[in-house]
């Protein structure tokens, strides 16, 4: 019993995507339950706010709210629901931005 479902699931405690692995650690403490506010980080200087609602816009949902952080590295977006959060944070997570910059999404406790 049970053996028919081995294949379902994956460990990914070892991921290089894991950034919660450490407890205790600055991420660690940064996680929140699903919200339609996402946390994005690691954005390259020429990257615009156009750009990032145009890339989310393409994962299905409504961009309803952006803003940028003063040093325009990190920026919280709201989509219209939590279920269009969710899948544009598994469509978008590590996405390359170019010069080096891979995005990293998360669930945000702020809102916009």
């Amino acid at each position: 019993e049970g053996l028919d479902d081995q294949g379902l699931t994956k460990d990914f405690g070892n991921s290089p995507l894991h950034r919660f692995k450490k407890p205790g650690s600055k991420n660690f403490q940064n996680i929140f339950p699903p919200s339609a506010t996402l946390h994005l980080s690691n954005i390259p200087p020429s990257v615009a706010e156009e750009d990032l609602r145009t890339l989310f816009a393409n994962t299905g949902g409504t961009v309803k709210a952006f803003k940028f952080f003063q040093d325009h590295k990190m920026a919280l977006l709201q989509m219209a629901t939590v279920e269009e959060a969710i899948q544009a944070l598994i469509d978008l997570h590590n996405y390359n931005l170019g010069e080096n910059h891979h995005l990293r999404v998360s669930f945000s406790k702020s809102t916009i």
